[in-house]
């Protein structure tokens, strides 16, 4: 077969290399040759299935983002700084991520449905109780609850549509589920403040995802697909030991590299997700004759936000899909750039706010247009070079790496530098910092992202060293796994290739 005929793509592009099974390469071909490549072939349950996933990620970031929006309230309520408010967010990334390796271990191994059935019922309920608790501590206790009930769906959504598609159709797909996250961030800021503005308390923009999430709980049970594992690519490869999965996954230098450059995105997207409306604000409010609340800033931040992701991670997938064709390493090389566009529109986004409105909400929504072209595509690469029994392992483990060194500290190591920062720039220590103080302060602590969107643009870059060298060895244990089966004296090939994953 020409290899020129083979449609470059996520998963199975450039995959056959000199080896001594036969068997093994031809059934590579043969699979080669009739997966699906275009839209038209996918089910209608197939496409019920990723509709539910993206209305569970839809509600999912509304919820994480709602306390956002109303940040400034809760900061009064309960009488706290900078660094207890971006406190909240941590604890809810924090238990999020330690309990993310455990779903993913459960993931590869038991029912997918029951598992992300629970936890967005445990989300759920966690969400509704927490909104009417008074205590600043059994508050954050609650929103640690929160976590663990997204955990257990985060870790496992991706791998369902793993399991359903290959190649450009799965790039779609989770270009389509990944683009209810910035969407529903957006409406998680918008929410917060609209219902909390209607109802005169912010603790009812809380109360609005449960009853969606009760929804997504009935559609989970009895709408959504729960494909085998490694259906769409007719894996026949089982599940290793827990240690054994953890092992390959760190010499996987491609997983590794494309995980520490995810960790720099969450650490941005978490500290300017947190508190971006908070600083528009303080920013806006020192220009003259300006009267804004802010709700209505968190409301255009939203919207601002929505319009980034709704463009930036189809952009992101579709500029992937068209570059594979002409460089077989264009994912991370498209990740890489894009972070290093993405670092000078920040800082100038955070240099504007405090003169021109206008620009500064221009420079924010092309920053984050930038960083989103990245979410699909780093979901894809860690979908196309582990093999299929350790996909749910290593999103839990990306999970894991990503949050404990990215959003889960980056509200609050920003909070911390913020406080600090009040204190040296203010004139007379003892009283309370004034405006321009909390909004000089709030943005020096802001400027630590561009330097880590660099350092993530980096990694990318290196990851492209690697890419297609891992992709080749995925794909071959799996057609060295099927050639077994129907061979035996093949009984080695699979623990060798795997082993060297």
């Amino acid at each position: 077969m020409d290899q020129s005929s083979i449609t470059p793509n996520t998963s199975n592009q450039q995959l056959v290399i000199n080896g001594d099974n036969d068997s093994a390469t031809a059934l590579l071909h043969e699979k080669q040759a009739r997966r699906r490549d275009n839209l038209s072939d996918v089910s209608f349950i197939e496409y019920m299935t990723v509709g539910v996933l993206c209305f569970v990620n839809l509600i999912n970031y509304m919820d994480r983002f709602t306390l956002a929006g109303v940040l400034g309230d809760v900061k009064k309520e309960f009488a706290i700084r900078d660094d207890e408010a971006g406190f909240l967010q941590t604890v809810f990334v924090i238990a999020y991520m330690v309990f993310a390796p455990i779903f993913g271990y459960m993931g590869d191994r038991f029912s997918r449905r029951t598992i992300m059935a629970f936890g967005v019922a445990l989300w759920c309920i966690t969400t509704f109780i927490g909104s009417f608790i008074t205590n600043f501590y059994l508050f954050a206790f609650f929103r640690g609850l929160v976590g663990i009930g997204e955990a257990s769906y985060s870790t496992i959504a991706p791998t369902i549509i793993s399991d359903l598609f290959v190649g450009n159709v799965r790039s779609k797909m989770l270009a389509f589920f990944y683009f209810a996250i910035p969407v529903g961030s957006g409406f998680g800021y918008i929410v917060g403040s609209v219902a909390g503005a209607a109802a005169g308390n912010w603790r009812w923009g809380l109360r609005v995802t449960p009853f969606l999430g009760v929804v997504a709980v009935g559609l989970i049970v009895w709408v959504m697909q729960n494909p085998e594992r490694g259906q769409a690519e007719e894996s026949r490869m089982k599940p290793t030991s827990y240690v054994d999965d953890l092992k390959a996954l760190m010499r996987n230098p491609s997983f590794m590299l494309s995980t520490l450059a995810f960790t720099c995105v969450a650490f941005v997207t978490g500290a300017l997700a947190w508190w971006g409306p908070q600083f528009i604000f303080l920013g806006l409010s020192m220009q003259p004759n300006v009267d804004i609340t802010i709700e209505s800033v968190s409301y255009k931040f939203g919207l601002v936000g929505m319009a980034a992701g709704a463009l930036g991670v189809p952009l992101g997938s579709a500029l992937a899909q068209r570059m594979r064709t002409r460089v077989a390493d264009a994912d991370p090389l498209i990740c890489g750039f894009a972070l290093l566009v993405s670092a000078p529109l920040v800082y100038s986004a955070l240099v504007a706010v405090s003169h021109v409105a206008a620009l500064s909400y221009l420079l924010v929504f092309l920053g984050m247009l930038t960083l989103n072209l990245t979410w699909s595509i780093v979901a894809d690469v860690v979908l196309y070079v582990v093999i299929p029994p350790r996909r749910s392992t290593a999103e839990a483990f990306q999970i894991l790496i990503s949050h404990m060194f990215g959003d889960a500290g980056s509200p609050y190591l920003v909070g911390v530098i913020s406080e600090s920062l009040k204190k040296s720039l203010s004139p007379l220590p003892f009283e309370a910092p004034s405006q321009i103080v909390q909004f000089k302060a709030l943005q020096y602590a802001l400027f630590v992202t561009c330097f880590v969107e660099v350092i993530g643009g980096i990694f990318f870059l290196i990851t492209a060293i690697y890419i297609v060298r891992d992709k080749q060895k995925v794909d071959r244990a799996i057609a060295e796994a099927e050639a077994q089966s129907a061979e035996p004296s093949h009984s080695n090939a699979q623990e060798d290739i795997i082993e060297g994953e």
